[in-house]
């Protein structure tokens, strides 16, 4: 959530910048700035009145003591009138607060100086890329035609079981599944992420806190008995440890792993892409989050996307690293750089990874705050996060990609936990 005072401060830079996101921001900013001039002349007439019930109080005490009972009556029925007006005017303070809220939620972060403009993924720029294109035998076929011949994933139960979107790992292919989140959490604790374990469904607090409330509500599913909400990504549970904290500056970096199935309805992306493990409504997932200073939240950024990187060069994959553009990025990031792997059989790119940092736009609303070991005044802390590495692509890419006539090759980074080179039928 941008602050008052950026908007106030940046009026037109900040409409200038939210275009960029696509975002018609001048309308709403008029109505943020009406309604914090009414909270600021409230404040006002809230304080004079509270000055001048202090003065009647002295007054009252004075009359009272020199015997003017009847005075201190008149005054006293004075100070009844000033209270209730007082209570009018707190009213309507919160009240217009409560609006400003509920204008202040509706802006999207502004995005970073160097994102690139564009409205979708077209215009997204490929900042590298790397790995070796395999070559595949003629008689190649898509990852979900291999998990159906060496019986690693079973789809159609899944859709028995609950619906499309929900597959069965069976055998190796649940193997797979487990050696892929072991190396992935290997990984990040090795370069100093500490693994944490988090619920898999989060309040509604914790949804507003990282940007997915109101935002993505349709994009969740949503447990209406007790109001809690199914985590779409371990972001969400992990960043809100620290909501309402305020740390030291010499805390930073906080860092942060955790392996989650994640859940997303996916509503509105039907035929776009969902065969095999394409696109679905519950994966797994290893998530990275940092929690950084200011000052350093753009060099963190660098760092996640260069060990998001090593990732998918030890799996042995083709792969591009893309800096989104305006409009191709979420509500809440800044930056966004975008991890693509080459599924060879499909003969398409496959995301599998964002990495992005959002400055101060979560801390805000999860009141994250830290304290200036110099002049010991807070501010706010920024946020990052990156998928390290979201399962269902990097699967299907593997086993596209790995194939041969006889078997599925995996990568050695793999072997140590999976215990053979490859599976065979």
């Amino acid at each position: 959530m941008l602050t008052i005072k950026v908007i106030e401060e940046q009026r037109e830079d900040v409409i200038r910048r939210l275009a960029i996101k696509g975002f018609q921001a001048g309308a709403i900013i008029e109505k943020i700035m009406d309604a914090d001039n009414r909270r600021k002349k409230i404040q006002v007439q809230t304080d004079q009145i509270q000055a001048e019930l202090n003065l009647k109080a002295k007054e009252i005490g004075s009359l009272m003591k020199s015997g003017a009972q009847a005075a201190a009556e008149a005054v006293k029925q004075s100070v009844s009138a000033l209270k209730e007006r007082a209570g009018t005017l707190l009213d309507e303070q919160e009240a217009t607060v409560r609006q400003l809220k509920e204008w202040l939620v509706l802006l999207p972060n502004l995005p970073h100086h160097s994102v690139p403009a564009g409205k979708t993924a077209a215009d997204n720029v490929v900042v590298r890329s790397g790995g070796e294109m395999p070559i595949l035998p003629p008689n190649a076929l898509p990852h979900w035609e291999l998990a159906k011949k060496y019986d690693l994933i079973d789809f159609e139960v899944g859709v028995k079981l609950t619906g499309a979107g929900f597959p069965v790992y069976k055998g190796k292919g649940a193997k797979l599944q487990r050696a892929l989140i072991s190396f992935f959490l290997d990984e990040a604790t090795a370069a100093g992420y500490r693994e944490i374990l988090p619920p898999l469904i989060v309040n509604e607090d914790s949804g507003f806190g990282t940007g997915n409330l109101p935002d993505k509500e349709g994009q969740m599913y949503h447990v209406t008995v007790d109001n809690f909400y199914l985590i779409p990504t371990a972001e969400v549970p992990v960043t809100n440890i620290y909501r309402d904290a305020i740390l030291n500056a010499s805390d930073f970096p906080v860092k942060m792993t955790a392996y989650t199935p994640c859940f997303r309805r996916e509503a509105g992306s039907y035929g776009k892409d969902v065969r095999g493990l394409n696109r679905l409504h519950q994966f797994d997932k290893v998530e990275i989050v940092r929690l950084e200073h200011p000052d350093r939240s753009y060099e963190a950024l660098e760092e996640m996307v260069r060990y998001v990187e090593l990732l998918v060069q030890k799996l042995e994959l083709p792969y591009r690293i893309v800096k989104l553009c305006g409009g191709d990025m979420s509500f809440t990031s800044a930056l966004t750089y975008d991890f693509e792997v080459f599924s060879a059989a499909q003969k398409m790119w496959l995301e599998v990874s964002s990495v992005s940092n959002f400055e101060s736009f979560q801390a805000n609303r999860l009141k994250l705050r830290y304290r200036d070991e110099t002049t010991k005044k807070m501010a706010l802390a920024h946020t990052l996060n990156g998928s390290a590495l979201a399962l269902p692509r990097i699967v299907a890419a593997l086993l596209e990609n790995g194939q041969t006539s006889d078997d599925i090759r995996l990568p050695k980074a793999l072997h140590p936990y999976m215990g053979y080179e490859s599976i065979s039928a």
